[in-house]
């Protein structure tokens, strides 16, 4: 039977990591097959010879700091040094383990030295690390909003344009919230139903989606949302979307779509104004002939005479038919604006004494809320006399015949702007109704009690007078209509 000693001897010489004993004054006492193979070299050539002289041909041996021997023999215990060296082939890196063989009294007789070759490793770790970097780099540096959350919804890391866009630091989203607090009740739950449905874009990945998040302030961001579970084998690790805030494409969008409105609204009542001026005049002579001979008719008549109701009722329809007749001449507006220079107040009481039948404002109580300034301005006094008519019967009509009509004027001296306001606190306008208000022939009243004309025509003259008009705000509790334009500037031509 081989004795201890003989097996000890046979297993160091088989270790395939490249070994070597030395004594603690650094003198080599053997190697193993492995070493002599990675080193080609001879055992005569090793064994007998400092470490130091043999590995870097150096009479002084390495310092503290760099040698595991030495701090093998200041503690007594292993230690491990990773050194670097440059080659004809490359770069090299070696783990040197140095582990100690101590006698009965605890001193070290030997220390045994293993080399690991981690030149690979080292390569590949600077490779993945430089990778990571840069990766590091690209998600802060991306404009685009990126958040990582483990598989709980806790917030693992997110870059600056997440936190601009959520309002929270990533120390704040870590400590304070999950993905869940980011979507409003329900939505989470939601996306993450979408991200497993392989029918929506694949096994944990959700194409663009229109999505909304909720950010520190409470505030609801519309946002287009990329997002993809990442997985370890089969199981579920971590997720990652990507967010786009919508607002700004959104408002762009509003602000599109609202050009092509009026753009449309324009080349619509072009049209319809040289329609409605062809025909009101071609109807208001046969109509006013009926309305004069009917009403001449009425007066030769015995008030029992029973022809006398129809003929009322000729005379009426007529008469509404002129109206009709007359808002269609408005509308065209053929004739130039008489252009003066007009007190918003004046302007605004001028309007009001229009409306001559006091039962019109029966029930409704009338609040002025009139600039104490002297607003001036320049138009038409007839044609936006017209303006301010309409929208105080639209706003009386609104609030049948109970509530408060506000009239306002103020000026904003930085913008050089006028304002006047009519404000009810009737029924509001349903917000499906809003693009269409100023649309030609566009109503709501029943049939017989609009034309449709009224907002249309309003719209065309403050335009044309240099003005703009628009709801200010309407719901349940009422509706105001602003009107605004340029102050009058006495230096102008």
């Amino acid at each position: 039977m081989e004795s201890s000693l003989t097996w000890k001897l046979r297993l160091f010489d088989c270790l395939s990591v490249p070994t070597l004993i030395l004594k603690p004054n650094r003198i080599v006492v053997d190697v193993n097959t492995s070493f002599l193979e990675k080193f080609k070299t001879d055992i005569k050539q090793v064994v007998g010879n400092a470490c130091h002289d043999f590995f870097y041909n150096s009479a002084t041996p390495c310092p503290l700091e760099n040698c595991g021997l030495a701090q093998v023999l200041a503690d007594r215990q292993g230690h491990s040094v990773l050194r670097y060296m440059t080659t004809d082939a490359g770069e090299k890196w070696d783990n040197r383990v140095f582990s100690p063989i101590l006698d009965a009294a605890g001193e070290v007789l030997y220390i045994v030295e293993c080399i690991h070759d981690v030149t690979q490793l080292k390569l590949l770790e600077r490779e993945l690390s430089g990778a990571k970097d840069f990766t590091q780099k690209l998600i802060q540096s991306s404009t685009t909003a990126i958040i990582a959350a483990d598989c709980r919804g806790k917030i693992v890391t997110m870059n600056p344009a997440a936190e601009e866009l959520t309002g929270y630091s990533l120390k704040e989203a870590q400590e304070k919230i999950t993905t869940k607090n980011l979507y409003p009740p329900g939505q989470a739950r939601e996306i993450m139903k979408n991200l497993r449905d392989e029918s929506l874009g694949g096994k944990g990945k959700l194409h663009l989606s229109r999505v909304t998040i909720v950010n520190a302030q409470g505030e609801e961001i519309p946002v287009e949302l990329t997002a993809a579970i990442i997985y370890e084998g089969d199981q579920e690790a971590a997720t990652v979307g990507l967010f786009n805030d919508l607002r700004e494409k959104l408002k762009h969008e509003q602000s599109m779509r609202e050009l092509l409105r009026r753009i449309y609204r324009a080349e619509k009542m072009a049209s319809l104004g040289h329609l409605a001026a062809g025909v009101a005049h071609e109807i208001n002579n046969p109509l006013t002939g009926i309305i004069f001979y009917s009403d001449s008719l009425l007066n030769t008549l015995e008030k029992d005479d029973p022809r006398r109701r129809s003929l009322t009722h000729i005379y009426e329809d007529a008469k509404r038919c002129g109206k009709i007749i007359k808002n269609l001449l408005a509308y065209s507006r053929q004739e130039t604006p008489h252009t003066e220079i007009l007190h918003v107040n004046t302007l605004l009481e001028h309007s009001l004494g229009l409306i001559r039948d006091a039962k019109f404002f029966m029930g409704i109580q009338i609040r002025k809320e009139l600039s104490e300034d002297i607003i001036l301005i320049q138009g038409d006094r007839d044609q936006l006399g017209q303006v301010i008519v309409n929208l105080v019967m639209n706003a009386v009509d609104a609030m049948d015949q109970k509530g408060t009509l506000t009239l306002r004027t103020y000026r904003h001296k930085p913008a050089q702007k006028a304002y006047i306001e009519v404000a009810d606190t009737g029924r509001g306008i349903p917000k499906k109704n809003l693009p269409l208000i100023f649309d030609p022939f566009f109503t709501t009243k029943a049939p017989g009690k609009g034309t449709g004309l009224g907002l249309s025509t309003a719209y065309g003259i403050i335009k044309e007078n240099k003005g703009h008009i628009w709801v200010k705000e309407t719901s349940g509790k009422g509706t105001t209509f602003a009107v605004e334009f340029p102050l009058y500037q006495p230096s102008a031509p």
